[in-house]
């Protein structure tokens, strides 16, 4: 029987479609990610015909979920690709296809399994020296290098969850921004990659503490970067890890004035003051000694590699951890 357009007891069913664009936009990838993983990996779309546009099946996008979730966690191109053909069997899940966020089916029980199990490989990125991360490092290494902020956030949100804002920073963001900047050092590339992932922990860590009860009862914490010094990175999950804990704290920001410095140490009456440097030539030990004294006194702990050398005036403490810091500042504060 001839089906006749417009009558549903006689139209064939029509097999929706979606175009490279489209699911790159649904994967927060770009779309000559999805056409190398077409072409390298043999995840073309079904019936992809050589020399027409592509077009991606429910079933397709499935498998490409896979595939970037696969990556996300640490396993290779190769050993992502296989795992999302092997759900090439599975019937395919129909998806939403209305415009607003899309809602994402697994393929195969199975096989999502072995995603969130997929060994990682035994050496770093070919761009980063990361052989002794974990599975969280890698995949996030991955993601920043495709410049996929969606993925970036994905990894650091899916750890915090799992493993808390601490072991987040210590086993998965730390290990990579490191790497980052050995490479920069080595060759002057990555600025872009440094600047992605730390917004995205920035982020992160900012909505995981947005809404955590603060006991207004205690004296802040002030956290502030020395004048000079621009980066704050650590200051900020120090700030949203001290925020889970329920105490205020007060972040300054970057190159803070000494006058300035010492303007807030007045007007506050912190319980502590946390000085970040990390550049040569920024911990300055005059500016920690140019603080007021208040009552009742503060304690002054200093963290950052740009203290290193320094000698520090007496009853400076510093920090060389996030863990330590963490600790220290609870008993200070809330002790």
């Amino acid at each position: 029987m001839t089906a006749v357009e417009g009558d549903p007891d006689t139209a064939a069913p029509i097999a929706l479609s979606l175009p490279v664009a489209a699911v790159a936009r649904r994967l927060g990838v770009a779309p000559a990610t999805l056409r190398t993983w077409a072409r390298r990996y043999g995840l073309e779309p079904t019936g992809h015909v050589p020399g027409r546009h592509r077009r991606y099946t429910a079933g397709d996008l499935a498998r490409l979920e896979i595939m970037q979730r696969a990556l996300t966690h640490g396993a290779g191109p190769a050993e992502a690709a296989r795992l999302a053909l092997a759900a090439r069997a599975t019937a395919p899940t129909p998806i939403a296809l209305a415009a607003g966020p899309a809602t994402h089916h697994a393929a195969d029980p199975a096989v999502a399994t072995a995603v969130l199990d997929a060994p990682a490989p035994r050496r770093g990125g070919r761009l980063l020296r990361l052989s002794d991360a974990g599975p969280g490092a890698r995949g996030l290494a991955r993601a920043a290098f495709a410049m996929d902020a969606q993925a970036v956030r994905g990894v650091l949100a899916e750890s915090v969850a799992a493993d808390g804002l601490v072991v987040t920073w210590d086993d998965v963001a730390r290990p990579v921004l490191v790497a980052v900047a050995e490479r920069w050092e080595s060759n002057g590339r990555g600025v872009e990659i440094e600047h992605l992932v730390s917004d995205c922990v920035t982020s992160v860590y900012n909505a995981h503490s947005v809404g955590a009860p603060v006991d207004t009862g205690l004296r802040p914490v002030l956290l502030a970067a020395m004048p000079g010094e621009l980066h704050v990175l650590p200051l900020n999950v120090l700030s949203a890890v001290l925020a889970e804990r329920g105490l205020p704290c007060r972040p300054l920001g970057a190159d803070l004035p000494a006058v300035a410095l010492v303007d807030a140490v007045r007007r506050v009456a912190p319980a502590a003051l946390v000085l970040w440097s990390q550049m040569a030539g920024s911990g300055d030990p005059e500016v920690v000694e140019s603080l007021p004294r208040t009552r009742p006194r503060h304690r002054v702990f200093v963290g950052g590699t740009g203290w290193d050398g320094v000698a520090l005036p007496s009853a400076t403490t510093r920090l060389t951890s996030l863990a330590q810091a963490a600790d220290v500042l609870t008993r200070v504060v809330a002790g």
